[in-house]
């Protein structure tokens, strides 16, 4: 098993709430793997941030992204930074990758001043213009189609993309 696409990209693209739109749509389940992070580690991703670092986070998440792409055959949203990691963005070669991008405007509306986004507790704007940067190579790198999310309506974007893994699919 599969799942049928993965999505990808920054905070505020749009990933848990066009991955849910699309999995409706088109029949199948949704899963976003920072929920089932938070649900492994018994406490929120701040908390998990705060109490064991980021580098427990990132271990917990490569491990969660590789069980589920291995065994989850619906919709699967990745966290931002999930591609951050060589592994993760080998195997998602082997998979329909959804780039949800945006840019920062649009981002910052969608985040607003980060409350609950533990990589943007200091100086929010600038952060998230570095992760947009950072990581936009690596988006690109493991995307097999590329949606621009900006100005658009969620319901507009779950549309084209469920449209896309129609044809595509």
């Amino acid at each position: 098993m599969a799942p049928v696409a993965v999505v990808v990209g920054v905070m505020g693209a749009g990933k848990t709430t066009i991955g849910a739109a699309v999995a409706e749509a088109l029949g199948v389940p949704f899963a976003d793997t920072d929920t089932i992070i938070e649900q492994r580690a018994g406490k929120p991703i701040p908390e998990i941030f705060v109490d064991d670092g980021e580098a427990a986070f990132r271990l917990l998440e490569r491990d969660v992204v590789a069980s589920s792409l291995r065994d989850f055959g619906g919709i699967l949203a990745l966290g931002g930074g999930a591609i951050l990691d060589d592994g993760t963005r080998k195997l998602l070669a082997d998979h329909t990758v959804i780039y949800l991008s945006v840019e920062l405007t649009d981002a910052i509306k969608r985040v607003g001043l980060g409350a609950g986004r533990p990589l943007l507790a200091i100086n929010p704007r600038a952060t998230l213009k570095y992760l947009l940067e950072q990581r936009r190579p690596l988006y690109l790198e493991v995307a097999t189609h590329t949606i621009a999310t900006d100005g658009r309506e969620p319901d507009e974007i779950a549309a084209e993309v469920s449209g896309l893994l129609r044809t595509t699919g």
